[in-house]
C-alpha cells in the first residue's frame, strides 16, 4: 500500500514548530511541489464564511478531524502533510502510528524560522508552548 499508482513513494510528512515559525508556508509550497494533502487543525477552525476562529473548545475535536482525514488520505494511497505546532512527542504519536500502520514513509521536519504568526496567538500562549517544546527525538531527525 506504500506507493501510489504515479510511482512516487508514498509519504507522511510532519511539520512542527511554534506560532510563525513558517509551518503553514512550508506545507502549502511541499504540497503544490509534491501533489500530497496538506492538513492542520487550523483549517477545522474556519467559519462558514472563510475567516479564521480559534475556539479552544473546538481544539480537540479540530485536531480528531485532522487525524482522521490523514488516515482516510494515506488509506487512499496519497502522500499527506500534517503542519501543526507538536510541541510535544506525544502529540505526533497518532500520526506516527499512522505511518507504522500503513507502511509509509516519514519525514519529520522542524521550523524555527521567525515570522508574523497568522492567527494572532498571543505572545504568553507562544512562551508557554516554547516551555513546553521536547526535542525531536534521533529516530525521527
Amino acid at each position: 500500500m506504500g506507493t501510489p499508482d504515479d510511482g512516487k513513494q508514498q509519504t507522511l510528512t510532519l511539520i512542527r514548530g511554534l506560532p510563525g515559525s513558517g509551518k503553514s508556508t512550508m506545507a502549502t509550497a511541499l504540497a503544490a511541489q509534491t501533489g500530497a494533502t496538506h492538513l492542520e487543525a487550523d483549517q477545522f477552525m474556519v467559519d462558514r464564511a472563510g475567516k479564521y476562529r480559534f475556539d479552544a473548545r473546538k481544539l480537540r475535536d479540530a485536531h480528531q478531524h485532522c487525524e482522521t482525514a490523514c488516515d482516510e488520505g494515506l488509506g487512499t494511497g496519497n502522500s499527506v502533510i500534517v503542519a501543526n505546532t507538536f510541541t510535544q512527542i506525544w502529540e505526533m504519536q497518532a500520526y506516527l502510528d499512522m505511518a507504522d500502520r500503513h507502511g509509509v514513509a516519514l519525514q519529520v521536519i522542524e521550523c524555527h524560522g521567525q515570522f508574523d504568526n497568522i492567527h494572532g496567538v498571543p505572545v504568553d500562549k507562544i512562551t508557554t508552548m516554547q516551555d513546553r517544546w521536547e526535542a525531536l527525538p534521533a529516530k525521527y531527525r
